[in-house]
């Protein structure tokens, strides 16, 4: 069987799926999501088996230590899978909502229902968790979903697979409303993205590279975010312990997702107070800082910043650093280098922050918090399916309500038009 051939029939099984789930009751769909992590804590042993010789085989390729940490399924994040699962079941059923509902002059009734986009295909690098949030997600938003991962996580992908096939066939579901595809040949990624008979929308999760490619040859439409430049402004009148923890935090917590700071700006006013301070905890955590000429003024050791820097999505111990003079030279930074995911002012002074809020241009802007919880499970959402730097159609990390749309609807008692 060709690839063309397999995945139009992977299609016609996911389309047939969606109208099957379109009409699911929350019960059903609560039911399978429980299902499913009966079926991971059955399958436990198995699946860090299998995860187990993904690493081996991404360590023997030479995966760098970002893709490494994003492919390791750890026990915290085994049992986070399974608590997201429990959360999205708890969640809300958007499907059906009606919302907007008004009398016009007629006398007819004019509002919105809220309703699953059909199929979503979903193609991601590395990690093998998004598997099971992606598959959460679309089940209880109504849509069925086809799902790419990377060739590195196969095993791991299969394996949880299996899991969502069981969960949904024991609730009465259709098996297909949720499929992995079982190659690694890169053919099938062509076919997802140029085959909108069968997939209405492409979610891309990966490096910048392959949603570049995906959103410059996709004949469907695609909700993206290309990278994660995310900024840290501390402003001169911050609290100093809050900034600290916060920078620290922000850079060190983990180095390898979209959400961790890349740049950190602080203002002239504060910076001989806390920049030494922050410096000595980076180095001592192994970060390499590269910084401007008055921020290695401040701090020797650190390393000259190019132009390159302030637009880099390092996904490594490397932080970029520059003194600003105020509130304003941050957000024009911030304007010009940002991806516009996710951005964060620490400062006492309210007016500043709510400028800051108003401002500054991304998908998440927090005040005196860590840009490490710009993600949809930290946000009451259960899961995410990604996060979207687009405005148009959902922004930020994308839940059920980002995965459904809105259809006009129309009640009469026998209205006609005059």
């Amino acid at each position: 069987m060709t690839i063309e051939q397999y995945f139009q029939q992977i299609g016609q099984q996911a389309r047939a799926a969606a109208r099957h789930m379109a009409r699911a009751t929350r019960g059903d769909k609560d039911r399978a999501l429980a299902e499913i992590a009966a079926s991971l804590k059955r399958q436990r042993t198995a699946i860090l088996a299998a995860n187990s010789a993904d690493m081996d085989a991404g360590k023997a390729g030479g995966l760098d230590a970002a893709l490494l940490d994003r492919l390791e399924l750890t026990p915290a994040r085994f049992e986070a899978m399974i608590e997201g699962l429990e959360q999205v079941a708890a969640l809300a059923d958007p499907v059906g909502e009606i919302t907007n509902l008004k009398y016009r002059p007629s006398g007819i009734q004019v509002g919105h229902m809220r309703v699953p986009l059909g199929v979503i295909g979903i193609i991601y690098e590395s990690r093998p968790n998004v598997t099971i949030d992606a598959a959460a997600l679309c089940l209880k938003s109504g849509n069925a979903a086809i799902l790419r991962g990377g060739s590195e996580a196969i095993n791991s992908n299969r394996a949880i697979a299996t899991c969502i096939s069981e969960g949904l066939t024991a609730a009465g579901l259709p098996g297909t409303a949720v499929q992995v595809i079982d190659t690694t040949d890169r053919a099938a990624v062509g076919e997802m993205i140029s085959r909108p008979e069968y997939v209405d929308v492409i979610v891309p999760r990966g490096g910048k590279g392959l949603i570049e490619r995906i959103s410059r040859e996709a004949r469907v439409p695609v909700i993206k975010h290309l990278d994660g430049n995310c900024h840290v402004y501390i402003d001169d009148q911050a609290d100093i312990d809050k900034a600290m923890a916060i920078a620290i935090n922000a850079k060190t917590h983990r180095y390898g997702t979209c959400n961790t700071m890349e740049t950190l700006l602080v203002a002239e006013g504060i910076a001989e107070r806390i920049l030494p301070q922050l410096a000595k905890t980076y180095m001592e955590k192994g970060v390499e800082l590269r910084g401007c000429p008055a921020a290695r003024t401040l701090v020797a050791s650190m390393q000259e910043a190019s132009e390159q820097d302030w637009a880099e999505e390092y996904l490594a111990p490397i932080l970029a650093v520059k003194i600003v003079t105020d509130l304003d030279q941050a957000m024009d930074h911030i304007a010009r280098y940002s991806s516009a995911h996710t951005e964060s002012i620490v400062t006492e002074n309210f007016t500043r922050a709510r400028r800051f809020l108003t401002e500054v241009d991304s998908s998440s802007v927090m005040v005196n918090a860590s840009t490490r919880f710009a993600d949809g499970f930290e946000y009451g959402l259960g899961a995410e399916i990604g996060i979207s730097t687009d405005k148009i159609h959902a922004r930020g990390p994308v839940g059920l309500e980002g995965l459904t749309s809105q259809k006009w609807i129309v009640l009469g008692d026998g209205h006609v038009r005059s």
